[in-house]
């Protein structure tokens, strides 16, 4: 750390604090050339992840939009909240491996589609009418032919 009074970049730490319920710390610092005392703050670099949409248009990630629309999707299924947190993680772990900060719609709902067709047919498909946004009723009947029949054992 640069001394703001003689500029030299040799100094050591006297004492740290924890501020801002430990989003910030406080560290005092004394030049070891002039023996004068500064104090510094560091702070995470709060850079959010954003969404690129289909339009081409980006906004934030918010864990609550996914989380909501997966509850939507699974709305009188037996689907448990640790399941749906279970699977917006997934989103959150793929949001992690990246190299850049981005992700769009189609990696969130391919990701989300994955899950639920393992999970629950029905909410597969609830999620799936709003994610593909069929055009008509044959595309959306092509899909449903094209999952695995259960029989009466399975369900």
């Amino acid at each position: 750390m640069k001394c703001p009074f003689c500029g030299e970049n040799h100094d050591r730490v006297v004492d740290s604090r924890e501020q801002r319920e430990g989003e910030t710390i406080r560290r005092r610092r004394q030049c070891l050339a002039c023996n004068r005392r500064f104090t510094s703050y560091e702070q995470i670099e709060n850079i959010p992840y954003m969404v690129i949409k289909n339009d081409g248009s980006r906004q934030s990630f918010n864990r609550n939009k996914v989380t909501n629309g997966l509850l939507k999707a699974c709305e009188k299924r037996p689907i448990s909240m640790t399941e749906v947190e279970g699977m917006v993680n997934s989103v959150e772990n793929l949001l992690h491996t990246k190299n850049d900060r981005e992700i769009t719609t189609q990696e969130i709902g391919g990701v989300i589609m994955e899950e639920l067709q393992k999970l629950d047919q029905i909410a597969y498909i609830r999620f799936a009418s709003v994610y593909r946004r069929f055009e008509d009723v044959d595309a959306f009947t092509e899909m449903v032919k094209a999952l695995p029949s259960k029989g009466p054992e399975d369900i």
